[in-house]
């Protein structure tokens, strides 16, 4: 029987650069690991091994995309902001 936490860190340990990836690159290089497992042809050892990469890819690009939105949403709220400020401004400037 095999340890599923040793496992997991070996997985983890093979695909620690996808960690330093911004996200076109973990993009593009999910994109050629879904091509790949489609095509098939591929022993069961590396087919695991593409879907675990395929796994961490996918994670990081969910990484940079929530990044992304929490900092539009950001930009919004702080523009609603901007946007509340100059109301209250103009409403005092026609008394």
């Amino acid at each position: 029987m095999t340890n599923t936490r040793t496992e997991a860190t070996t997985v983890d340990e093979a695909n620690a650069d996808v960690r330093e990836f911004g996200y076109e690159r973990a993009r593009d290089e999910l994109v050629n690991v879904v091509k790949m497992l489609e095509q098939g042809g591929l022993d069961l050892d590396e087919s695991l091994e593409l879907w675990e990469r395929g796994e961490a890819l996918a994670k990081r690009c969910e990484e940079h995309l929530a990044g992304a939105r929490e900092r539009v949403e950001s930009a919004l709220a702080h523009a609603d902001d901007l946007d509340t400020d100059e109301d209250e401004d103009t409403e005092y400037d026609d008394e």
